[in-house]
């Protein structure tokens, strides 16, 4: 495509840009204007490997074929008409959706952040209505916790920094600590209004790319059960393939009552997803619960063409490979940088890797690092100050990989 100023520098394109969005944002002086597979260029001709990917979000990386097929096909034929009507892309993807997990329903919305408030509705109003618990309002969330920034999503994200300016939050929120389930039960048992509502991530990513023991998971499931909880699982970040399975509650031998999802669902068309059991999607009745662009034809049959191509492809076991190969080498990293950097941790292509303090702090040194990086060729980023994170596209290679290891090899020999 031409480009939209063909006469502006990036740096007059950045000065534009400031003077004309809301200032939540510090995007740096970069301007992507394509890609191909886990590579990226900008408008003043760098390419980039990409081990952001729109944070979790192009799992099949940029420009795919198919998915490109597929969206310009049906933007010539349908994009959006509401929920007023039926459409056949939705109807597929909820179908496929469907066979493919726990759940019996699916609601779609346009992100995470509102597919956790249909989740987080859905839960107290089946209380109220079905089980007739209208004083089991509350909701138990995590530490370090992170699921959106809507007022519902941010009041159960259990990171103080981003309540700040927003209070007061939504009321009976408890929060707990992640991976412990004695904690989790004093909570319950100490909190003011009654707990009917658990929100939890599998792996806590933006809080660091924490991953909680084994067990922990099917101990939350039978306490949920003991208690008559309801149980969420908020894996916006980490479905649609990135762990190895198509969610990651597959890996804990255990189901929750809902699940949310977004970022690769579409591969980079906004649209997510709440899917539930039979049982608690009686909490919506017609009108309960509503979106204008939840469910949208161009939005659903991107996603039906990102989980034929998972399935066509075997994303999924490249998935566990090259997020083992991940794995090994950023711990090869750990082991040869020791005073720079503390531990890897993640599953299948969501990982971390933990920087230590120095003669730089460790927040000091991930500034630096991400930013040497991208002069390398190489884009990455920080979750909770001090931790790189890495979440490539799905179609990752190992010689990728290994481009990704020499570039950080080069960084952190050159970090003090």
């Amino acid at each position: 495509m031409p480009p939209l100023f063909p006469e502006s520098t990036t740096a007059e394109l950045a000065a534009r840009a400031a003077a004309v969005m809301t200032p939540n944002y510090r995007p740096l002086p970069l301007i992507l204007t394509g890609g191909s597979g886990a590579r990226v260029h900008d408008r003043d001709g760098r390419t980039f490997l990409d081990m952001v990917a729109g944070i979790a979000v192009n799992c099949l990386g940029h420009g795919h074929p198919r998915l490109a097929t597929a969206i310009a096909a049906q933007a010539a034929e349908l994009v959006h008409i509401s929920n007023l009507y039926l459409n056949e892309p939705a109807i597929a993807l909820a179908e496929t959706m469907i066979a493919r997990t726990f759940g019996d329903r699916i609601f779609f919305a346009n992100s995470g952040a509102e597919a956790n408030e249909a989740a987080l509705k859905l839960a107290r109003r089946y209380q109220t209505t079905a089980l007739g618990s209208p004083e089991k309002t509350g909701i138990l969330a995590y530490h370090h916790s992170f699921h959106g920034r809507t007022l519902g999503a941010l009041s159960v994200t259990g990171q103080p920094k981003y309540h700040k300016g927003f209070e007061p939050l939504v009321p009976g929120v408890v929060f707990a600590t992640f991976g412990d389930l004695a904690d989790t039960a004093r909570v319950i048992d100490a909190a003011t209004t009654p707990v009917g509502t658990i929100i939890v991530e599998p792996i806590q990513c933006e809080g660091g790319i924490n991953v909680p023991d084994q067990g922990f998971f099917t101990g939350l499931r039978e306490l949920c059960d003991a208690r008559g909880i309801i149980l969420i699982f908020d894996e916006v970040q980490t479905g649609i393939g990135r762990t190895g399975t198509l969610f990651c509650y597959e890996q804990f031998g255990m189901t929750p009552d809902i699940l949310t999802t977004a970022k690769g669902i579409a591969g980079g068309v906004p649209l997510g997803a709440m899917i539930c059991t039979e049982k608690v999607s009686v909490g919506f009745e017609p009108g309960s619960h509503a979106t204008t662009f939840g469910g949208n034809a161009l939005a659903t049959r991107a996603g039906l063409e990102v989980l034929r191509v998972i399935q066509d492809d075997g994303l999924l076991d490249n998935a566990k490979a090259m997020g083992a190969y991940l794995a090994s080498g950023l711990q090869a990293l750990v082991a040869k940088y020791p005073d720079i950097c503390a531990t890897e941790r993640g599953m299948g292509l969501v990982r971390g890797l933990e920087l230590k303090d120095g003669v730089q702090t460790a927040a000091e040194r991930a500034t630096f690092i991400t930013a040497l990086a991208r002069e390398e060729g190489m884009l990455i980023n920080v979750v909770q100050g001090t931790t790189l994170r890495f979440v490539p596209p799905l179609v990752v290679t190992t010689a990728e990989l290994d481009e990704c290891f020499a570039i950080l090899d080069s960084v952190f020999s050159a970090t003090i």
